[in-house]
């Protein structure tokens, strides 16, 4: 609707308005809310455009650190600054020392810490955690939060709608303390009840597909509309695997089936989920070489092209040993790019490197300059993590 055609309208319309000076000033309001629309789209287009390469390095990178409180200079804060850092990842446990209170001791500290993180970031942070509900949740009753359930329980209960109120809740604790971001709901079926790390800690809604589905897209809607943005996990699933990723090498070659995929063909369908976690999980089917988050047939081919899935794809913790103590660190994050993660998550929890922000840096820089990444493989990623920060 141009200015011309307006003014048309306005003189249509003017012999009933009755206080002709009120109109006439809604009608300049008007124009210039028009003009500063258009302005600021074509602003925000020239500045997209003017985005560094070393910006869009820091945003693909989702790391975890230390401190209940940011001290002066505190080193996260520093990675955020002068690298960027697109995301942070939030642990109530630290592995490595073996003790609580890592990143969380109470609902007031956690709100604290969330704020001064964000006013550091010229970008907004993602800063996430893993809250799926009973044993899996970082926001502990111990530590002052709301209790909550796990998948299991609310799957075998089967009510849409209690699952639906028990997300609810849990996205409104998240919404309290500043966390945007929710490593959940887990879309891996239950096919193998005695799973050490799916089926053994309750993460599972069930072994139905269509009845994981229903209740996942009730837990992701109810976190939406507490503006809490989610990411299903583990593609291609996790459920059927005998091993735990987290300790060591995963091979599902010979107990999973494409069953698995359907909860996450649903919910792409239903355009309901912005970001999907991927799994370690080796599947000679899918990919002889690498596993999930290091093969470009299973992220690229399977996830992206076959099942149309246009959103985040981020890694699970490139330090988990099913990865780490096969592959390399250098090796899986250039894998993990080529694949095509857009989101590399660095827990920084089975092992700490309060430098590991920078080396992650300096590594994807030097895959660009040596030509092993292309700057249109970064570019992508960037696009697809500019538009689910768009959605905070």
């Amino acid at each position: 609707l141009n200015s011309r055609k307006i003014v048309s309208v306005f003189v249509m319309l003017k012999p009933w308005i009755k206080i002709r000076m009120f109109g006439l000033i809604i009608f300049t309001l008007v124009l210039v809310l028009l003009s500063v629309s258009f302005s600021s789209r074509s602003s925000s287009v020239e500045e997209d455009a003017d985005v560094s390469l070393e910006v869009k390095i820091g945003q693909m990178l989702m790391v975890g650190f230390r401190g209940l409180e940011l001290d002066d200079p505190s080193p996260i804060i520093q990675d955020i600054e002068e690298f960027h850092l697109g995301g942070v990842i939030l642990f109530d446990y630290d592995l490595v020392h073996q003790k609580a209170l890592r990143n969380i001791q109470s609902p007031v500290q956690l709100g604290a810490l969330t704020a001064d993180l964000q006013r550091a970031a010229a970008v907004p942070l993602l800063i996430a955690i893993d809250h799926e509900g009973g044993v899996i949740t970082r926001l502990k009753e111990s530590y002052g939060f709301p209790p909550t359930v796990s998948h299991q329980y609310l799957g075998i209960l089967d009510d849409p709608a209690t699952t639906y109120r028990e997300s609810e809740k849990m996205a409104k604790t998240l919404a309290a303390v500043g966390i945007n971001l929710n490593l959940a709901p887990v879309l891996d079926l239950k096919v193998n009840p005695d799973n050490p790390i799916i089926a053994h800690y309750e993460r599972s809604f069930s072994k139905d597909p269509s009845l994981v589905t229903r209740h996942a897209l009730e837990f992701i809607r109810a976190h939406h509309m507490q503006g809490i943005l989610c990411t299903p996990k583990h593609f291609p699933g996790h459920g059927s695997s005998t091993e735990d990723s987290h300790i060591g090498f995963v091979d599902i070659t010979d107990t999973w089936s494409r069953m698995e995929l359907e909860p996450y063909r649903d919910l792409i369908k239903a355009q309901s989920v912005e970001a999907i976690m991927t799994a370690h999980v080796f599947n000679a089917h899918l990919d002889p070489g690498y596993p999930a988050t290091l093969s470009q047939a299973t992220v690229t081919g399977l996830l992206r092209d076959e099942l149309g899935f246009t959103g985040v794809v981020i890694s699970d913790d490139i330090q988990m040993k099913a990865i780490a103590e096969h592959y390399g660190f250098e090796t899986a994050i250039r894998k993990a790019l080529e694949a095509g993660v857009d989101i590399l998550l660095i827990a920084n929890n089975n092992e700490y490197d309060e430098g590991i922000v920078k080396r992650t840096f300096c590594l994807i820089q030097r895959f660009v300059d040596e030509g092993v990444v292309s700057e249109a493989r970064i570019d992508q990623s960037y696009q697809r993590i500019r538009k689910l920060k768009m959605l905070l």
